[in-house]
């Protein structure tokens, strides 16, 4: 059996000012860091092979201080399709002055449903067909030979690989969150090459 973890990022400068940050590459605030070298020694007992980030700066900043306070370094791979989902026309606007110029429903829509697509942007769906075919082919490899994979990403590139994981249908993802700095354990097998999960744990 082999072990997945997927975190979010800490904290970053647009989460705190509250804007759309999409594929923008802010940097973590000092709680975002403090979130990060957390979630490190929240997984101080698990041993990983091997880590996966996306190449925005507050990704890979925070799989570092993960790193730091796990008291031990693992081959790192950063690829572009765990980046954030692009939120287009929306991205640096204040989540509020948003809802002024577009409407507040229409903003909550491109938010947090599966295929509405915010201008010029991408919509979870078109996320979803980047992330986990890159899944499949890199992360899936490592845990059917048995590593154990560390995935540092961000909140919609996971929440689209969580609805793959756990099946879940298309009506019930708006109400899907991953908070920033807090690990998600899963305990993993292949079988046929489907991946079967036997646990799943939130560590706080």
């Amino acid at each position: 059996m082999a072990m997945l973890c997927l975190l979010r990022h800490g904290e970053s400068l647009w989460n705190e000012e509250d804007r759309f940050t999409g594929w923008v590459d802010v940097p973590l605030t000092e709680r975002g860091r403090q979130e990060a070298l957390r979630a490190g020694l929240l997984l101080r007992g698990y041993r990983f092979d091997v880590a996966y980030t996306s190449i925005l700066q507050r990704a890979v900043e925070t799989l570092e201080l993960v790193l730091l306070a796990m008291g031990y370094r693992v081959p790192v791979i950063r690829d572009w399709h765990l980046n954030e989902r692009s939120y287009g026309d929306l991205q640096g606007l204040n989540k509020e002055e948003a809802a002024k110029v577009y409407g507040e429903e229409q903003v909550r829509t491109w938010r947090r449903s599966y295929k509405a697509v915010p201008p010029n942007g991408e919509s979870l769906e078109m996320t979803q067909k980047r992330v986990v075919p890159f899944f499949r082919n890199t992360v899936m490899l490592d845990l059917r030979d048995g590593k154990n994979v560390l995935v540092v990403a961000h909140g919609n590139s996971l929440r689209a690989l969580v609805m793959y994981l756990e099946d879940i249908p298309e009506d019930a993802i708006p109400t899907v969150e991953i908070p920033t700095g807090q690990p998600i354990i899963y305990e993993v097998e292949l079988e046929k090459d489907k991946l079967v999960i036997k646990s799943r744990k939130v560590l706080s």
